[in-house]
Parts: C-alpha cells; sequence; structure tokens
C-alpha cells in the first residue's frame, strides 16, 4: 500500500480515480479486476486502460477549448456589431469561415460578403447583408484571425486524438461476429458501433463511455454495481424511522458528463428512453428525469458489454402504453372525472 505525501491518506484502488472499484480481496491487495495481475506493464490490461482514458479526457478537454474560442470570436464580432450569428446557425460553417476570411482580408462591403452564402443559407441576401453591417477594423481582423488559427489547430489535434483513440479501442475489444452481432453482415461488429445503436450515443460518447468503464465487465457482477459505482441510482437517507431521498453524490465526471449528453440527445428522440424522460419529468422534474435515462443507458452498456453477442433492440416509445392494465387505466381516468364533478358511466363498445 503506498502513501501520499502531505496528507496521511493511504492511496489504494479505493482512493484512486483511475479505474473501477475492486471487487475482491487477495493477499496482494484489492484486484479491480482478474486481469490486475499482469506480468508487465505492455500486456497488462489495465494499462492500455488508463492509457485510453487519458486520451478521452485529453480530447474533452481539447473541445471544451475549442468551443471557448468559438464563443470568443462571435464576442468579437458582436464588439464590431456583425450580427452574424443571429443569421448563420453555425458561423464556423463553409458560408460563415468564408465570411469570416473575407472579413480579415479586408472585405467590407456587406453585400459582397452576403454574396459568399451558399444555397443551404434560409436567410435572405438582404438580411445578410444587414447583420454584416459593423464597425470591423483591422484590430477586429487582427484578433479574429488569431482565435480562427487557434480553432483549427485544436480541431486538428482532436482528430488525431479520435484517430488514436480509435485504434486503442481496436486493439482493446474482443467482440466477435461469429455467433451473433453480425447475424449476416460481412465485418465484424466493434464496441463502440454496438453501443453507437442506444439512443443519445454517439461514437464519441461511446468511446468516452468505454474508457471510463472498461471493457471487462467481471468488475461489476450486475448493472446495479456499476449504476452504484457510476453515482446513478437512488439514495435514500435515514434518520431514526424517517426516510428520505437524497442525491445520487458525485461519481466520477467525465463519465456522468458523457452520459448526460447522451441523456438530454435521447430525450429528443421518438424512442423508449424519451417515453421514460416524458414519464418522469411530470413528476419528478428536468434534472432528475435526466438521470433517470443516463441511468437506463449505463444499464443498457452494462448489458451489451457483458455478452458480446448482445444487440440493442428499441422498445418503442409506446412501450408503456402497450403494457399498461387497460381496466387500472379507465378506473385512474374515472376517478379524476368524479374529482372534476362528473358523473362518468362506460359502456363497453362492441368487438
Amino acid at each position: 500500500m503506498a502513501w501520499s505525501a502531505g496528507w496521511s491518506t493511504p492511496v489504494t484502488s479505493r482512493t484512486s480515480r483511475a479505474g473501477p472499484r475492486p471487487i475482491a480481496w487477495t493477499r496482494s491487495g484489492w484486484q479491480s479486476s482478474p486481469n490486475a495481475a499482469c506480468s508487465g506493464p505492455r500486456s497488462c490490461p489495465r494499462n492500455r486502460s488508463v492509457k485510453l482514458r487519458d486520451l478521452t479526457r485529453a480530447r474533452a478537454v481539447m473541445t471544451h477549448e475549442r468551443t471557448r474560442h468559438k464563443q470568443r470570436t462571435e464576442k468579437l464580432l458582436e464588439d464590431a456589431q456583425i450580427k452574424l450569428s443571429t443569421v448563420i446557425a453555425d458561423i464556423f460553417g463553409v458560408s460563415g469561415r468564408a465570411m469570416l476570411e473575407a472579413l480579415i482580408a479586408g472585405e467590407r462591403s456587406p453585400k459582397a460578403l452576403a454574396d459568399l452564402a451558399h444555397g443551404t443559407i434560409k436567410a435572405s441576401h438582404s438580411t445578410l447583408a444587414e447583420a454584416l453591417t459593423g464597425r470591423f477594423e483591422e484590430h477586429h481582423a487582427f484578433m479574429c484571425r488569431m482565435l480562427l488559427d487557434t480553432v483549427d489547430y485544436l480541431t486538428v489535434q482532436i482528430d488525431k486524438l479520435t484517430a488514436r483513440i480509435t485504434l486503442r479501442l481496436t486493439e482493446l475489444s474482443t467482440t466477435e461476429d461469429d455467433e451473433g452481432p453480425g447475424q449476416g453482415t460481412l465485418m465484424p461488429i466493434t464496441d463502440t458501433e454496438r453501443l453507437d445503436e442506444i439512443p443519445g450515443v454517439g461514437p464519441s460518447t461511446a468511446q468516452v463511455i468505454l474508457a471510463e468503464i472498461g471493457l471487462d465487465m467481471s468488475v461489476f457482477p450486475t448493472a446495479g454495481h456499476l449504476v452504484s459505482w457510476a453515482k446513478l441510482s437512488p439514495r435514500t437517507l435515514q434518520s431514526g424511522s424517517k426516510n428520505t431521498s437524497g442525491p445520487t453524490g458525485k461519481g466520477n465526471p467525465w463519465l456522468r458528463g458523457a452520459l448526460g449528453e447522451a441523456a438530454i440527445s435521447a430525450a429528443r428522440t421518438d424512442t423508449f428512453l424519451d417515453a421514460r424522460y416524458r414519464r418522469i419529468i411530470k413528476r419528478r422534474g428536468h434534472m432528475k428525469a435526466l438521470v433517470a435515462v443516463a441511468r437506463s443507458i449505463l444499464v443498457s452498456v452494462w448489458h451489451l458489454m457483458n455478452d458480446p453477442t448482445t444487440r440493442y433492440r428499441e422498445l418503442g416509445a409506446d412501450f408503456h402504453t402497450r403494457n399498461l392494465d387497460p381496466h387500472r387505466k379507465s378506473r385512474d381516468l374515472v376517478h379524476q372525472l368524479n374529482a372534476l364533478g362528473h358523473d362518468v358511466t362506460l359502456t363497453p363498445t362492441a368487438a
């Protein structure tokens, strides 16, 4: 057991945030998985997982930094009274970038700048010319050039990290297509592609989830263990005979951030997760509904990773409607009408 310098807190696998909590105690200490004892640093799956997390977290930091520089560019345009973001959804798209480059090069005519818009821009030519009318000076051109160069540099670095993350996941992945997942496909399906089938989960989010929880689900005996480790399970606070609900906890911020983004995206789809979100938001609120959806996504991830032959199956947005008790639903609706002062008599329709 190693001790940290300064505070007398033992640095164990329980206090370290490098990976999942261990599940077994041996004479050599806590083990996070059967693969914890490795013959060397290169062959150890745990070390490869740590390196994978370094890559995904570095990409997340650079993505946030790129977003921050994009926001500073928009603020710079606002300072020059250029209202380009009000008429173009993405000022860093093909049309917006062409206008920015023209402004930096010295073009100040609003009509000439508006002519650079492509056919996908919904705003009219006159609206674009009005939005591009401002006081864009040499100082703004200098600052805008620096910000755009930084955005381009970060984009290149993010692409490099994404390529390396894909390579590392390919090396760690053990999914085979011989006994199930492919089901007629010519190429093996990867773990990232299987997680990508979950509504709200994209390739980047799937990579972050795999990097944070690992590919070996023997660390978590059940889906409940994984959800509890991620701090997404309901929490009860007991005080005497009183039981109250409490916050779920902090958990892994990188994993919770990825699951939160996936839950927000899933809540806007016509799927089972969207139906779950809409059922819970009525009585529990927006944030708790998102946590519930994130928990459902993580449970699906555990089942997919625990069995390499499993594929995600969409239950449908009408799952709850198809599986409810019609007599109970009719009784509840009658009680609601009675509470409003109506006397209701139900007559069954002819079959």
